[in-house]
């Protein structure tokens, strides 16, 4: 059997968050209610966990599985905390963070315009999660960013 040729890098997104969550069904359902998310395609393992879905937020897309505490696959709840967060450019970074927050989301940060030209929203989600959500609502040069973030 010959296999195809692809391409090494395939089109579009090449960067994905992986998220673990100590039950990724629960949290499926979540990004589901919270973010509008679509379940693009769904793995699951003998022992019925979710050993890969792929989920997709407007045109951006993660992956998200349970633990698997002997792959290194554990989630912020067994580590006390995470150090990284996931930002999504949105349409309408208000509503979806009232949607998240109606939903169970924390948020950290309510909506505000920021000095580098988003409107940005941070919050953190049941399963410990943090994410970032944003609207671009004006273009600026790095110059002019880092003029602005120096006046404040």
């Amino acid at each position: 059997m010959t296999k195809s040729k692809v391409p090494p890098v395939p089109e579009g997104q090449t960067c994905f968050p992986y998220l673990t969550a100590r039950s990724a069904a629960e949290a499926i359902d979540f990004y589901k209610r919270a973010f509008g998310a679509r379940e693009e395609f769904r793995v699951t393992m003998p022992d019925g966990r979710i050993g890969h879905v792929e989920l997709s937020i407007g045109r951006a897309r993660f992956y998200l599985s349970d633990e698997y505490p002997d792959l290194g696959a554990v989630s912020p709840a067994t580590l006390g905390g995470t150090s990284a967060s996931v930002i999504v450019y949105v349409e309408d970074v208000d509503a979806l963070a009232a949607q998240a927050a109606a939903a169970g989301a924390t948020i950290e940060r309510p909506p505000r315009d920021t000095p580098f030209g988003d409107r940005m929203a941070w919050l953190r989600d049941p399963h410990g999660h943090r994410w970032g959500l944003a609207s671009r609502i004006e273009a600026i040069s790095p110059e002019e960013m880092q003029k602005r973030l120096s006046a404040t």
